[in-house]
C-alpha cells in the first residue's frame, strides 16, 4: 500500500512538471513591451504587447480595431473595446495620484482599452488589469473614461508602440502610435502635493535622523514657494543640534530662505549673519553675488569683505571685492581690488579680471 502512494504522488508531481510551459515568444509574431517614465516623482509605467501591421496598411483601424464596443465570439463580454495592444490586458500604473486631460484618477494598475472611433474614442480605465485581453471587459470595471479625436500621421509605423513627448516638470504626453494613427493623452501630476508627502514619508524613516534629509525638503519648499510653514519646521530641525540637527551655511542659509519667504525679514538677516561665518570662501562668495543680483548692493559689499578677512588675498576674495566695491559705485576702489586680483587669475579669469579691469576704467560697473 505505502509503494502505491508513492507511485501516485510521483505521477502527479511528474505530471504537474510536465504541464509547466517553456519560455516563448509572444503567440501571433507580437512583442512583449514596457515603457516608463517619471513625471515630477511619479513613475508612470506600461506593459502590452506590440502587434505589426504586417502588410495591412488601410486595413487597421475600422477592420482588424472594429470600431466602437463589439462582440469578439468568446468570453463574458459582449461589447468589448479594443484591448489597446495584442494577447494580454494592456496595463497603465501610476505610483500617485495623477490627472487625465484634466479628469483625476487614483494612484494604482489599470487595465487601459480604447473604444476606437475616428471622430471621437473612448480612453478607458479599468480597475480589472489582469484579464486577457478584453474578453471579460465589464464596464462597470470602469474607474474613468476620456473621449478623444485619434490624430493622422505622416509616417507609418510598423509596430505599435507607447511613447513618452512633450514633457515638463510635471507633465507628459502618452502617445500610442500604430499604422498611421496616434492615440496621445496628456498625465499631469500636483508636484508641489506629491513632492511635500513623500518628504513627509520619507522624513519618518530612517532619513529623518540625519540634519540633511530636512534641510532638503525645506529648501525645496523654499524654491517652490509652498508649505512653506511646514519648512520652517524642518529648516528648525535641520538647525538644531539637540534633534541632530547642525549649525553650518548651507543649514542656517536654507533657514533664512524659508523666512525670508514668509516675510520675516529680520529674522532672515539675523540668520544669514549667523550663517556667513560658517561658510566656505565659495559659499560667502556666491551669497554676496546673489545679493548684487536682489540690487543689496551694501549688504553684498559687508559680505564680500567678511569673506576677505576670513580669505585673504585670494584671487575669489580680491575680486569679490572688486565686485562689491563697483556695485555701490566705488570704481576707484573696485579697480585697485581687480588689479590685485590679476596676477593670481588663470585662463577664463584672466580674461574676465583684464575686461573688468577696462570697465572700471572707463567708470562702468562690472556686475
Amino acid at each position: 500500500m505505502k509503494n502505491i502512494f508513492i507511485a501516485i504522488a510521483v505521477a502527479i508531481s511528474i505530471s504537474s512538471f510536465a504541464q509547466r510551459p517553456l519560455t516563448t515568444a509572444p503567440s501571433g509574431g507580437n512583442k512583449k513591451a514596457s515603457v516608463s517614465e517619471r513625471i515630477g516623482i511619479t513613475d508612470v509605467t506600461i506593459h502590452y504587447d506590440r502587434p505589426a501591421v504586417k502588410g495591412r496598411e488601410g486595413k487597421i483601424w475600422g477592420q482588424l480595431v472594429p470600431v466602437g464596443f463589439y462582440d469578439q465570439g468568446f468570453g463574458s463580454s459582449k461589447a468589448a473595446p479594443w484591448r489597446a495592444g495584442a494577447n494580454e490586458c494592456t496595463t497603465i500604473e501610476f505610483s500617485t495620484d495623477v490627472k487625465i486631460e484634466g479628469q483625476e484618477l487614483k494612484a494604482g494598475k489599470y487595465g487601459f482599452y480604447i473604444a476606437y472611433d475616428p471622430n471621437e474614442s473612448t480612453l478607458i480605465f479599468s480597475r480589472n488589469s489582469t484579464n486577457w485581453g478584453t474578453f471579460y471587459y465589464d464596464p462597470k470595471d470602469d474607474v474613468l473614461q476620456i473621449k478623444l479625436k485619434p490624430v493622422s500621421t505622416d509616417k507609418s509605423v510598423e509596430w505599435l508602440k507607447y511613447e513618452f513627448s512633450d514633457q515638463t516638470a510635471n507633465s507628459a504626453k502618452v502617445n500610442l502610435v500604430w499604422e498611421k494613427l496616434c492615440f496621445p493623452f496628456k498625465v499631469e501630476v500636483d508636484l508641489n502635493k506629491t513632492q511635500v508627502e513623500s518628504f513627509r514619508k520619507e522624513l519618518r524613516t530612517d532619513m529623518g535622523f540625519f540634519y540633511l534629509g530636512w534641510q532638503t525638503a525645506a529648501q525645496w519648499c523654499a524654491d517652490h514657494n509652498t508649505n512653506l510653514e511646514e519648512a520652517l519646521l524642518w529648516a528648525d530641525t535641520a538647525t538644531n543640534p539637540s534633534v541632530l540637527g547642525n549649525k553650518n551655511f548651507a543649514t542656517l542659509s536654507t533657514k533664512a530662505t524659508v523666512l525670508g519667504k514668509l516675510g520675516r525679514m529680520e529674522e532672515a538677516r539675523a540668520t544669514m549673519q549667523q550663517a556667513v561665518p560658517l561658510g566656505s570662501m565659495f559659499e560667502i562668495h556666491q551669497y554676496a553675488r546673489f545679493l548684487l543680483q536682489q540690487k543689496k548692493t551694501k549688504e553684498a559689499l559687508q559680505v564680500f569683505q567678511t569673506n576677505y578677512d576670513k580669505n585673504p588675498n585670494q584671487f575669489t576674495t580680491l575680486f569679490g571685492l572688486a565686485r562689491g566695491y563697483s556695485g555701490v559705485g566705488d570704481y576707484k576702489k573696485a579697480l585697485e581690488y581687480a588689479e590685485k586680483a590679476l596676477p593670481l587669475a588663470d585662463g577664463i579669469n584672466k580674461a574676465n579680471v583684464e575686461k573688468s579691469i577696462a570697465s572700471l576704467k572707463e567708470g562702468k560697473d562690472i556686475n
